[in-house]
C-alpha cells in the first residue's frame, strides 16, 4: 500500500500556477493516467444493492477524499488501493448484515405495488383495525426502504461522476501545461527565425556593400580608360602634326642631298625609297577621289530620278482625284438615263405546298434580251359558264425569274448604293402582297447571323458595298462617317425597332406606348427627319447584323389566311452617309432609305378579326395613300397628298421634287391563288414606272 501511495505521489505533477515547470517523464505518465481513467468496478456495483453497504461505501469514500486526496487529484495506484479497501469493508458489512436483510431482499425484489386498502371496520373491531394499521405500516417501511435504496445508489453515481469531473479538470492542466510547453517552444524558434533574418540582413548589406565596391571600382577603370583613350588620341594628333612637319623638312632635305649627292649617297637613297612610298600613296588617293566623284555623279542622278518620280505620283493622284469627280458625274448621267424612278419585278419561287403537276401558272415571263417583260393570264366564268381567260402584259426596268438568286439582284441595284456614296438621296422600298418575298429581298433569312452569305439581302448586301467602297476611297483622301436608325409604321405609329423598351409580351401598340414619342419634321436643309430616334454609329458589318437582328425581334408580325408570319407595320432602314476630303476640300452628304412594305392583302382572303383587321385597314389605308401620291405625281399635280399617311410623309423627299433615286420591287406570288393580288400589285406598279419625278441634285455636307 505504502509503495503505491508513493508511486502515485511521484506521478504527481505541480500544475497549480500556469507558468510552472513540467519534466518530459512526467508528462508522459499523465497522459497514461489520461487514458485510463477511473472507474467503478462492476463487482462493487453489485455490492452496492444493500442500503447498509452503500452507506458505509459512501463513508469510507467521503473520508478518503477529504483526507488522503484534499485536492481531488489521485494517481493510478492510489485509486486501485482505496477501491480495494472499500470492497473489503462492503465485504464485511455485508456478512453482518446477512441475517437481518434476508427478508427484505425478497421484498425488495418484488414492485411495491399500490398501498394497502383500509377497510370500514366498526370501532368494536379493535384486531381487524390492527391489521389495516399493521399492513400500512409495513408498506412505509417498505417504500422507506426502498427510497433509502435509491438515495445511495444516486450518491454512488454523484461520487463516480465528481471522480470523472476531477480527472477532467486533471487532463485539462496536462493539456494547459503541454500548450505552455508548445508556445515556449514557438517563442525559441521565432527568436531564431529572427536571429537568421538578422544575419541574412546583414549578409545582404555586406553584399551590396561589395557589390557597390566594385561598382565603384568599374567605374573608376572606366575613367582611367577614356582618360587613356583621350591621352593616346592626344599623341596620335601630335605624331600626325611631327609626320607634317617631317615631311616639310624632308622636301627642304631633298633639295640640300641634289647638292650633296657625292658626299651623302646613304641619304639619297633614303630619299628615294621615301619617294616611291609617296607617289603609291598618292596614286591611292587619287583612286580614291575619282570613286567618289562617280558616286555623288550616281546620287545627283538619282535623286533627280526620284524628284521626277515624285512630281509624276503628285501629277497622277491629281488625276485621280479629277477621274473620280468626273466619275461621279457620268455614274450620276448613267442613272437619270435610267429614270429616277425605276421599277423592278421579282417573282419568288413557289413553296412544296404550291406545287401541283395539274395546275397552270398564271405568271409567264416572255423570252426577251433585256428581261423585262411579263405576263399575267387571268381565267373567268360568264353568266353562261363559259372560261375565258385575259391576258395581262406588263414592262418593267427589270424582271426577276423565281430562279434568280439573291447576287443577281443585288447587282442590278448595286449601282444606286453606290449613288448614296456619291452624295445622292437613295430610297429603295419593296411592295408586294403578303407572302410574296418582301422581306426576303431586302433582309433575307430571319436569322442573319453573317455565315450564309449567299442568302443576305439587299439591306446587309448594301452596308458591306459601303465599307469596301469607302476603304478604297480612304486612299484617295475621303472619310466617310456612316449612323443608322430603324423605324416602323405600326397602325400609322411610328415605332423605334432599336430602342432599348422591350416588347416581349402584351400588345405591340402598349409597348409603343412606353416609348418617347417619334414626330417627322423637316430640318433647316428641308430634309424629312424622324425626332427622338435611336441613332447608332455604324462602324462595323456586324454591327448591321445586329442592327437587324434586334430590329426582326422588336418588329410586329402575327399569322394570317395567307401568311403565317406576316409582317403587320411598314419597316424603314436609314443610312447617313457623310464624307469629306482632306486633300480636295470635297465634300457629300447621303441618305440611303432602304423600305420593307407590310403585305397588301383583301380582308376576305386573309380572315382578319380584332386587331388582326385594324392591323390590315390601316396597312391597306396607308398603300391606298402611297398610290395617290403616285398618281398626282405622274398626273404633275401641284398639290401632292404626302400627308395622308405616316408612309408617305416619311418618303416625302424620297419620292418628290426630283431631290431623289428611287427604286421600287415589286414582289409577285406566282400561285394561282394569288393571281388576283399579283394583278393589283403590277398594275400599281405600272403607275409607279410612268412617274418623273425630274433630276436628283447632289447634296454637299453642311
Amino acid at each position: 500500500m505504502a509503495a503505491s501511495r508513493t508511486s502515485s505521489t511521484r506521478g504527481r505533477v505541480n500544475v497549480g500556477k500556469v507558468g510552472g515547470t513540467m519534466p518530459m517523464g512526467n508528462i508522459a505518465a499523465m497522459e497514461s493516467v489520461k487514458r485510463r481513467r477511473l472507474e467503478v468496478p462492476a463487482s462493487l456495483k453489485s455490492k452496492l444493492e444493500t442500503p447498509a453497504s452503500r452507506i458505509g461505501l459512501k463513508a469510507k469514500a467521503t473520508a478518503a477524499n477529504g483526507s488522503n486526496n484534499p485536492s481531488g487529484l489521485l494517481g493510478k495506484s492510489g485509486a486501485r488501493d482505496q477501491i480495494r479497501n472499500q470492497e473489503q469493508e462492503v465485504e464485511e458489512e455485508e456478512e453482518e448484515e446477512d441475517d437481518e436483510d434476508d427478508d427484505d431482499d425478497d421484498d425488495d425484489d418484488k414492485s411495491l405495488g399500490p398501498p394497502p386498502a383500509i377497510h370500514d371496520r366498526p370501532e368494536s373491531d379493535i384486531n381487524g383495525r390492527l391489521k389495516d394499521l399493521e399492513a400500512f405500516s409495513r408498506y412505509m417501511i417498505q417504500k422507506n426502504r426502498t427510497a433509502r435504496k435509491t438515495k445511495k445508489l444516486l450518491s454512488v453515481e454523484l461520487e463516480h461522476n465528481t471522480t470523472q469531473v476531477a480527472q477532467l479538470e486533471f487532463d485539462k492542466k496536462i493539456i494547459a501545461a503541454k500548450l505552455e510547453e508548445a508556445e515556449k517552444q514557438a517563442h525559441s524558434l521565432q527568436a531564431t527565425i529572427d536571429e537568421r533574418q538578422r544575419a541574412l540582413k546583414e549578409e545582404k548589406r555586406r553584399h551590396e556593400d561589395e557589390l557597390d565596391d566594385i561598382r565603384r571600382k568599374f567605374k573608376k577603370q572606366g575613367e582611367q580608360i577614356q582618360d587613356e583613350q583621350r591621352a593616346l588620341k592626344k599623341t596620335i594628333e601630335e605624331l600626325q602634326e611631327s609626320l607634317e612637319s617631317t615631311k616639310t623638312r624632308l622636301s627642304a632635305k631633298k633639295d640640300e642631298c641634289t647638292r650633296l649627292e657625292s658626299t651623302i649617297s646613304k641619304q639619297a637613297s633614303d630619299q628615294l625609297e621615301l619617294e616611291s612610298s609617296f607617289r603609291s600613296l598618292r596614286a591611292k588617293v587619287e583612286q580614291l577621289e575619282d570613286t567618289i566623284s562617280s558616286r555623288e555623279i550616281r546620287i545627283a542622278e538619282l535623286e533627280e530620278a526620284l524628284s521626277s518620280r515624285n512630281s509624276l505620283v503628285l501629277e497622277l493622284e491629281a488625276k485621280l482625284r479629277v477621274e473620280e469627280t468626273t466619275r461621279r458625274r457620268l455614274h450620276n448621267t448613267i442613272q437619270e438615263l435610267k429614270g429616277n424612278i425605276r421599277v423592278f419585278c421579282r417573282v419568288r419561287p413557289l413553296l412544296n405546298e404550291e406545287k401541283s403537276s395539274d395546275i397552270s401558272l398564271p405568271i409567264q415571263l416572255p423570252e426577251s434580251e433585256e428581261q423585262n417583260e411579263i405576263e399575267l393570264t387571268q381565267s373567268s366564268e360568264n353568266a353562261l359558264g363559259k372560261s375565258t381567260s385575259r391576258v395581262f402584259p406588263f414592262k418593267f426596268d427589270r424582271v426577276f425569274a423565281p430562279e434568280s438568286t439573291q447576287d443577281l439582284v443585288f447587282e442590278e441595284v448595286s449601282q444606286l448604293i453606290q449613288s448614296a456614296l456619291d452624295g445622292y438621296p437613295v430610297c429603295i422600298f419593296a411592295y408586294g402582297q403578303t407572302g410574296s418575298g418582301k422581306t426576303h429581298t431586302m433582309q433575307g433569312p430571319d436569322r442573319i447571323d453573317g455565315t450564309d452569305s449567299k442568302s443576305l439581302g439587299i439591306i446587309p448586301r448594301a452596308v458591306q458595298q459601303i465599307y469596301e467602297t469607302t476603304s478604297k476611297l480612304g486612299e484617295r483622301g475621303w472619310e466617310y462617317v456612316m449612323e443608322g436608325q430603324f423605324v416602323e409604321i405600326y397602325n400609322e405609329t411610328l415605332q423605334d425597332l432599336l430602342a432599348p423598351t422591350s416588347r416581349s409580351g402584351g400588345s405591340q401598340q402598349n409597348a409603343g406606348d412606353k416609348q418617347t414619342k417619334l414626330e417627322i419634321y423637316q430640318d433647316s436643309d428641308g430634309h424629312t427627319r424622324v425626332k427622338n430616334v435611336t441613332t447608332v454609329r455604324v462602324d462595323s458589318a456586324k454591327r448591321v447584323h445586329w442592327l437587324l437582328a434586334r430590329a426582326a425581334e422588336n418588329r410586329t408580325v402575327a399569322a394570317t389566311n395567307c401568311n403565317e408570319r406576316s409582317s403587320r407595320s411598314h419597316s424603314v432602314f436609314t443610312l447617313y452617309l457623310r464624307g469629306t476630303n482632306a486633300l480636295t476640300g470635297e465634300s457629300s452628304s447621303g441618305v440611303l432609305n432602304l423600305i420593307d412594305l407590310a403585305g397588301s392583302e383583301r380582308l376576305s382572303s386573309s380572315g382578319s378579326s380584332g386587331d388582326r383587321l385594324k392591323e390590315t385597314q390601316a396597312i391597306n389605308k396607308s398603300l391606298s395613300s402611297l398610290g395617290d401620291v403616285i398618281s398626282a405625281l405622274a398626273k404633275g399635280s401641284r398639290h401632292i397628298p404626302y400627308r395622308n399617311s405616316k408612309l408617305t410623309h416619311l418618303l416625302q423627299e424620297s419620292l418628290g421634287a426630283g431631290n431623289s433615286k428611287t427604286l421600287m420591287f415589286v414582289c409577285v406570288n406566282p400561285s394561282p391563288a394569288s393571281a388576283q393580288e399579283s394583278l393589283c400589285s403590277l398594275q400599281f406598279a405600272t403607275k409607279v414606272n410612268s412617274c418623273q419625278i425630274g433630276t436628283a441634285r447632289r447634296q454637299a455636307a453642311s
